[in-house]
């Protein structure tokens, strides 16, 4: 999945070359299960009118990332 080069209300729709179908992030709330209520909901393609919860995720470094998980591990390339 990558971005498709198009935008809606400011956000990228993102393109899944597998099933050619447009995705957009939808923001439905607060869950109240402390996740984020994010959604991304398939518009085009092959899986039009489906929809599918994001996964957790945080926006961090990895001095901060380390820190609060010190068994992480990364895998390095050449």
């Amino acid at each position: 999945m990558a971005a498709s080069g198009w935008t809606y209300g400011f956000t990228f729709v993102l393109f899944d070359y597998n099933t050619e179908s447009m995705w957009l992030p939808v923001n439905v709330g607060d869950t109240g299960d402390g996740s984020c209520g994010c959604l991304l909901w398939s518009f085009a393609g092959d899986h039009a009118g489906r929809m599918l919860r994001a996964f957790p995720s945080n926006n961090t470094t990895w001095d901060v990332w380390v820190a609060d998980h010190p068994d992480s591990k990364f895998m390095k390339t050449e």
